[in-house]
């Protein structure tokens, strides 16, 4: 692959997964990365402040949960508010298992790289906090609703890695939430 040929951003980020899975996070340098995708590490730093965001950046999770919280029906029950966000961010792992696995798997080996993921989560949470509060949902409802909808993400998106072949992640978070749907009414 030459470096002029297009999906550097994709290249690299494939590139980084592969290394990190091989070698470890720490032994993996830019370079290596680089030298793996068959680009200059220039080019890894027009994509990339550093190697730790080649798994966290470019990550559309919180768009896509925070504009269908935003959009959802005026009228929806508030988890279901939080059920099209679940079903609108479950869109973008489709097709993603093992690559998701993967990422986990190294995320999870790195203390550094599992305060980034707790950082990401909770700009998340705040974010969807942000979108409840634009539809009107009261603190702390919108505080707490954001804050548990992270939870069940985080719980959904683990049972979901750990399914032994590719599923719909939709349909797993729904079922989470009627879960905690039920505790909430018998609480």
């Amino acid at each position: 692959m030459g470096r002029w040929e297009p999906n550097a951003r994709e290249r690299l980020a494939a590139a980084a997964l592969q290394l990190y899975g091989e070698q470890g996070y720490e032994q993996t340098t830019v370079a290596q990365i680089a030298r793996q995708a068959g680009l200059t590490e220039r080019t890894f730093f027009r994509h990339y402040a550093d190697k730790r965001e080649v798994l966290f950046a470019g990550s559309p999770l919180q768009d896509l949960f925070v504009g269908a919280v935003a959009g959802a029906p005026p009228s929806a029950p508030l988890l279901d508010v939080l059920g099209a966000g679940f079903d609108a961010a479950s869109e973008m792992f489709a097709g993603r298992h093992e690559y998701a696995l993967r990422r986990q798997a190294v995320v999870n080996a790195h203390s550094e790289l599992r305060e980034r993921e707790l950082i990401k989560l909770a700009a998340l949470a705040a974010a969807l906090a942000d979108a409840l509060r634009g539809r009107g949902i009261p603190e702390p409802t919108a505080a707490l609703a954001a804050e548990t909808g992270v939870a069940v993400f985080k719980v959904g998106f683990e049972r979901w890695i750990t399914t032994p072949e590719e599923t719909d992640m939709a349909p797993l978070m729904r079922e989470l939430l009627d879960e905690l749907g039920r505790m909430t009414a018998t609480a």
